[in-house]
């Protein structure tokens, strides 16, 4: 029988000892190739095989959040293992951790059940990927684990999110949840003075990830997220740098359905944690009741003949700059009761036309895109939160992510889009309910400009959207529209 032995180098990384034969073995195990390598130039330029290598054979070295597959890997083919004791977590909390936190901070919220439980099983498990849907409370689960180690342990605290948006609005949260209390928060963007002694620091990736090893070793405890977004390499740095942090958390509404992403993921922050999932959310009457109109547009035959043979972006371009197309989303967006956010992808190509389009009419009109400043956002989300009558256009960068908005009612996709990530993440803008929402709808543009056998872009993007749908038990009706073209 084989032995195998995995030894603590750090809180990022354990070492893998074993003959070299057991090594090799396990390296192709952790050995992923990245989808769509192929077409990167590395690849093209034969510098690089488009695979990702987890283990390296040399040094034995690998993530320490990615223990459960080594175990997994050793169990598999009945190899003996044995498991450095600084790498066993000591905590215990109760079983009501989360709930009692609430009343210790005299918080005017209380943890739902799931949320008490992701809680429990973070701090047990002194690291955790938390995969927890838009509008499930992910912010309130992370203040009550930031209050845990800063209040009961005098740790040091640093949120990684990946807008300056962000960073705003989990700083008014943890105020909130705090029952209007000043907390000792720092918050870094752009330029703020980073050299603070502050409990807990708030800040994007973008603005620390170039920091040197030295400014990162005040914290204890690091938390990332909207995990998914950060940039690999950043994320790593960012991580790397915090050898001896024992406590890691990173938190996602969702993953890409890809092997790389979510081992990459799992082995700096932890195995993955379902936290609980929006359809069971919806049932539960958290969240609003929630339907899929999808508008199949029909366009003429000599409009589908026009794009048969047209690239994906000569497709695209045509798509968002078609007149009759625009007009039918103005008018849709006008005839819809409530406050609607409107999705684009291109700001100047599609977002710049449809915003003087919009214009007019009784209800008020709302442009965020890249170039509106955080504090801008900020000030559309408190104003839409206190009225009922706004269309937001904006791009799918900068709302389809991270910003809560207690009081929209329709959502309109207006680019397609087969990403799954941004997909539900932009589906959950629309999901929170208050007393004036408990009904949301999206509206899926889709673009029907197949000739004969020939699918276009549009519609294959749209059948991806279909499977997300089914795959979180969403209801979908399909209407047909006739379009004419330009």
């Amino acid at each position: 029988m084989d032995n195998v032995s995995i030894e603590k180098v750090n809180d990022v990384y354990v070492r893998v000892n074993a003959d070299p034969g057991v090594k090799m073995e396990m390296s192709e195990y952790f050995t992923f190739k990245v989808p769509g390598a192929e077409f990167m130039p590395a690849v093209r330029n034969k510098v690089w095989d488009g695979k990702i290598r987890l283990l390296n054979t040399m040094t034995g070295m690998i993530y320490a959040g990615l223990i459960p597959y080594i175990l997994k890997f050793c169990n598999s083919r009945e190899y003996h293992v044995t498991i450095d004791k600084g790498l066993v977590p000591s905590n215990t909390v109760n079983d009501d951790a989360g709930m009692q936190l609430a009343k210790e901070f005299n918080s005017p919220f209380t943890p739902r059940d799931y949320q008490n439980e992701a809680v429990v099983h973070a701090l047990k498990g002194e690291r955790a990927l938390l995969l927890s849907p838009t509008a499930s409370g992910k912010s309130f689960i992370i203040y009550l684990l930031t209050r845990f180690h800063v209040d009961a342990h005098d740790r040091k605290v640093l949120i990684v999110v990946p807008t300056t948006s962000l960073v705003e609005q989990m700083s008014s949260d943890f105020i909130e949840y705090n029952n209007g209390n000043d907390l000792s928060i720092h918050k870094i963007r752009g330029g703020i003075d980073k050299n603070v002694d502050a409990d807990i620091t708030i800040t994007t990736w973008q603005s620390v990830y170039k920091l040197k090893k030295d400014w990162f070793a005040k914290f204890d405890v690091v938390v990332g997220d909207e995990a998914h977004l950060f940039k690999a390499k950043s994320l790593v740095s960012v991580l790397e740098k915090m050898p001896e942090c024992q406590y890691r958390y990173g938190f996602t509404g969702t993953l890409d359905g890809t092997q790389t992403h979510k081992l990459v993921l799992e082995g700096l922050f932890g195995s993955v944690y379902e936290v609980t999932k929006t359809k069971k959310l919806i049932e539960d009457n958290t969240l609003a009741d929630f339907g899929i109109t999808a508008i199949v547009l029909q366009y003429p035959d000599e409009i589908r003949k026009l794009n048969k043979n047209k690239s994906y972006q000569e497709e695209i371009d045509w798509i968002v700059g078609n007149e009759a197309r625009n007009k039918y989303i103005r008018n849709l967006a006008h005839s819809l009761e409530g406050n609607t956010l409107i999705l684009f992808q291109f700001v100047e190509k599609h977002g710049k036309i449809l915003h003087p389009m919009l214009e007019g009419g009784n209800k008020t009109v709302h442009f965020i895109y890249g170039g509106v400043g955080a504090d801008e956002r900020e000030a559309v989300r408190h104003l839409v939160e206190s009225s009922n009558n706004n269309i937001i256009l904006a791009s799918y960068g900068t709302f389809s992510t991270g910003v809560n908005i207690k009081r929209l009612d329709n959502i309109v996709f207006a680019s397609p889009s087969k990403s799954k990530i941004r997909n539900l993440q932009s589906i959950g803008r629309v999901l929170r309910k208050s007393k004036d929402n408990t009904k949301a709808t999206l509206y899926d543009i889709v673009d029907d400009l197949q000739w004969k056998s020939s699918k276009n872009f549009a519609t294959k993007h749209f059948m991806e959207r279909v499977k997300v749908y089914n795959e979180e038990g969403f209801e979908f009706r399909i209407y047909n529209v006739n379009i004419k073209g330009d």
